[in-house]
């Protein structure tokens, strides 16, 4: 079954964005997933299309009304049910377990935050699922979600032309990944190390366990906690 991924935007036309060259592009069009973006001031009732309001109890910015968005999400979940995400930064972060329990889904439905915010009705009563690609604040969720789409649909089945590509890399096994070499032999004095072009494949694996192992600890020792209980 093709992966849907539905994005619920206030700015449609920057999707597919750079879903549509490269790897994830070339599998849409195959038609390996399929991307919709759908505006929400679709779903507005008035005719200046209006899709958000003051918050209550005062403070700046808008907020994006619950009555509006709960009209677009029920429009996307009108098939067969998918995640429903909202990209936030107060959500959980994204990690790259949760990138492949999506990418064995039949698809997600994405909600793109504006403005302050997103009236929190909404969230409860549509069962949101809040999601952070880190710590810092954006514009809106458009880039957020375009992110999220590309680690998901870069590990879909048939993307990767060696699927053992999306298997060796950081996270994937709680670990930073290991530093990489190749041609020429010796660049501005430095050489690759011997063990890569020794062919002892044990003496390489042990090697790049270690490298990882190594930088982990440099720089994400908190990566090293579950991995060591």
């Amino acid at each position: 079954m093709t992966f849907r991924a539905t994005v619920l935007t206030l700015y449609p036309e920057m999707f597919p964005g750079h879903l549509g060259t490269s790897l994830a592009g070339k599998a849409l069009e195959r038609g390996q997933w399929s991307l919709e973006a759908v505006q929400i001031r679709d779903f507005a009732e008035d005719r200046h299309r209006t899709v958000d309001d003051t918050p209550a109890g005062g403070g700046a910015g808008m907020v994006l009304r619950a009555d509006i968005l709960a009209k677009a999400i029920d429009h996307a979940s009108a098939e067969v049910p998918r995640p429903r995400l909202l990209m936030s930064p107060r959500g959980r972060p994204l990690t790259q377990q949760r990138v492949r329990e999506l990418a064995e889904g039949d698809g997600v439905v994405i909600v793109c935050g504006r403005f302050e915010g997103v009236d929190q009705r909404v969230i409860d009563a549509r069962e949101l699922e809040e999601v952070s690609i880190g710590d810092y604040i954006l514009s809106g969720g458009e880039p957020a979600a375009l992110t999220l789409l590309d680690a998901v649909v870069r590990i879909l089945p048939g993307v990767m032309g060696n699927a053992l590509s999306g298997t060796h890399e950081s996270f994937e096994h709680g670990l930073l990944e290991h530093p990489h070499y190749t041609r020429p032999q010796l660049f501005e004095g430095q050489g690759i190390p011997p063990v890569l072009t020794s062919g002892n494949h044990a003496a390489i694996d042990k090697w790049r366990h270690e490298q990882s192992l190594k930088l982990t600890r440099e720089r994400r020792p908190d990566l090293l906690q579950p991995v060591t209980k």
